[in-house]
């Protein structure tokens, strides 16, 4: 019996266009403004700290203010999951939807989904390479209002990669459930092999533009709540 229903957010929940056409030339363009006026914030000091390690530790390069910002914009247009620029893009990302700027997409059918799964009282969970900061933001401000009360468990790759086995087996000691009791839903094959590896159940999403693999695939989660 499936207790808990995760879910992968970009190209599963959300439409791909939103993180790379909206939420990416966002942050990319708010940066140096960002981070010049938030410098002394604790945890931006610590992301110009970890972008200066990390570039030190691969190039054996010391980076300035403005280097770090330009590294930060490269890694954006690179769509590196690094965790410094996960955080910081988290940062302005709660401030741009806090100006109304922009709110999350959630696809029609996710809260539908959401709903029906609570309504069997097993629980909804998120695990993305965007921070769970951002995580909580598309949910907490999106098209469908705030979805974040449904939603149990929110990981990102701080229990590890997403293409990476021992991630989801994290993931089921975290939530204390057994493997065969946890059914992961995303659009890309290899983190759905990682998962099925783990022991967990699986399901591809066939959003538009996605591709099929070996995987079962379902193109929304209407096909579900017959």
């Amino acid at each position: 019996m499936i207790k808990l229903f995760l879910f992968d957010i970009e190209g599963t929940t959300t439409d791909i266009n939103f993180v790379h056409k909206v939420l990416f030339p966002y942050s990319f363009n708010s940066l140096e403004s960002y981070i010049l006026n938030h410098q002394t914030h604790s945890v931006v000091v610590k992301v110009i700290e970890d972008v200066k390690k990390t570039v030190w530790d691969e190039e054996e390069k010391q980076l300035g203010l403005y280097d770090v910002v330009a590294k930060l914009k490269e890694w954006v247009t690179n769509d590196r999951k690094h965790p410094a620029l996960k955080e910081i893009q988290g940062l302005i990302w709660d401030a741009g939807y806090s100006k109304g700027e922009f709110k999350g997409h959630l696809y029609p059918d996710v809260k539908p989904f959401f709903t029906k799964i609570i309504s069997t009282k097993a629980l909804v969970g998120i695990y993305s390479s965007g921070s769970v900061h951002a995580q909580k933001l598309i949910f907490g401000f999106s098209t469908e209002g705030d979805l974040t009360p449904m939603i149990s468990y929110f990981f990102d790759t701080k229990v590890g990669g997403k293409r990476e086995k021992a991630s989801y087996e994290k993931i089921s000691f975290e939530t204390k459930l057994s493997p065969n009791e946890i059914h992961f839903f995303s659009d890309i094959p290899e983190e759905l092999s990682a998962a099925k590896a783990a022991g967990m159940y699986v399901t591809q999403l066939l959003r538009d533009g996605t591709k099929a693999s070996e995987f079962e695939g379902i193109a929304s989660f209407y096909s579900l709540m017959d």
